[in-house]
């Protein structure tokens, strides 16, 4: 009986936070129309003269993109969490008999789910310009399948600790664009200077960038496939356990 109405509730949760998704179709155009534009401008334009390993600047970045995509609607899906705590909805989750972590699970697929729309769309378009191939876009969407649940989680971890959209904000200046740009989304990560190499390693859309590029364009990764998948899936591991402690610990 409490594994069912753990699913229920978790389910309930899920159910409610896609619905709230499919209403606010500007978060599918902005979600689209950002990636494209670092696709189609910053990326043709140093395309017409860069190429790395062999490949067009274009197509180089587009694993990156994605992977900021997955990063950029992730992580802010816990500000969400801030806005439904402001509107009591939260408070009536919180106080109902079912687990907090019923709570959390159901937030972190609802948001993995949305992202993983917007991601849909993304791999499609490029597949329709030529970026990747039918297969490739469709082994990528399984790695930002895990990648998105990481995120989510993360974000989550963030928005149950802050009291205020103005302060996770705040955070997301320390977290979002270091994550971002020291992904390897841009540019290789095998020539950053010392102080800045060892971060990488601690950054989960380093693991996530890795692989995707690995899908979509062959060659080496810079970690191993292998190494991308455990490291993704222990950062999935930790950051559900840390959410869940987050919410079970959260004040009304």
């Amino acid at each position: 009986m409490i594994a069912l109405n753990l699913i229920y509730a978790t389910y309930a949760i899920w159910l409610r936070e896609v619905k709230v998704f499919f209403r606010e179709k500007e978060r599918v155009v902005s979600a689209i129309v950002t990636p494209l534009l670092w696709i189609l401008i910053f990326g043709a334009g140093l395309g017409s003269s860069v190429k790395i390993n062999g490949i067009d600047y274009q197509r180089f970045i587009f694993p990156g993109i994605v992977g900021m995509a997955v990063l950029f609607g992730s992580i802010f899906y816990g500000l969400y969490v801030i806005w439904d705590r402001k509107l009591d909805f939260l408070k009536e989750v919180l106080v109902a008999p079912v687990p907090r972590s019923a709570v959390f699970i159901g937030k972190m697929l609802g948001g993995a789910s949305d992202v993983l729309l917007q991601i849909a769309i993304l791999l499609a378009i490029g597949v329709a310009l030529g970026m990747t191939t039918t297969m490739s876009a469709i082994l990528s969407f399984a790695v930002c399948i895990l990648l998105s649940f990481c995120i989510v989680s993360l974000g989550l971890i963030i928005g149950a600790n802050m009291k205020s959209p103005e302060g996770f904000n705040l955070i997301m200046s320390f977290v979002l664009w270091p994550m971002f740009m020291l992904s390897g989304a841009l540019f290789p990560v095998e020539n950053l200077p010392a102080y800045l190499a060892v971060l990488i390693p601690l950054n989960p859309l380093s693991y996530g960038v890795d692989l995707l590029r690995y899908v979509m364009l062959g060659g080496r990764t810079a970690f191993g496939v292998a190494t991308d998948l455990m490291s993704l899936g222990l950062f999935s591991i930790v950051f559900a356990a840390a959410g869940i402690y987050s919410f079970e610990k959260m004040k009304m």
